[in-house]
């Protein structure tokens, strides 16, 4: 019996130490990348989240492969589940929205979604490590 409660106190020492280690919430918003891109049809490539000037951006890496479909979106859902349809990926002239300024309204960022909004379907996400908490 007095064995069981030595190993007992030790694993509660470690859960201790382990739970002071861990960041409590999201993390900062401070250059993370998250990807690859995983999904129907974007496969590859990567987003960066980082604070400039007090507002979030988000920045796709040069490898990301770009969908043919039609009405491309970048697209977020935050920690409560909630998605926000932003900007077109693809702009007039071939031209490719690769950074976008996130949106005050929105409080953290769990997960990175291209969503076609012609076909309604999520082409392909990725999440960060932990969540990110934007600026407020």
């Amino acid at each position: 019996m007095r064995m069981w409660r030595g190993r007992t106190a030790g694993v509660m020492a470690l859960m201790v130490v382990a739970l002071m280690v861990v960041p409590m919430g999201g993390a900062n918003a401070a250059d993370q990348t998250a990807g690859p891109f995983m999904g129907r049809v974007v496969n590859g490539g990567a987003v960066t989240v980082s604070q400039q000037g007090g507002k979030t951006t988000l920045t796709l890496s040069k490898d990301f492969p770009v969908p043919g479909s039609p009405d491309p979106h970048w697209q977020l859902v935050d920690t409560q589940g909630t998605v926000y349809l932003l900007d077109r990926l693809k702009l007039k002239d071939d031209r490719i929205n690769t950074t976008i300024t996130v949106p005050a309204y929105v409080t953290s960022i769990a997960k990175v979604q291209v969503w076609c909004a012609w076909a309604e379907v999520v082409l392909g996400e990725t999440a960060f490590a932990s969540p990110v908490m934007a600026a407020k």
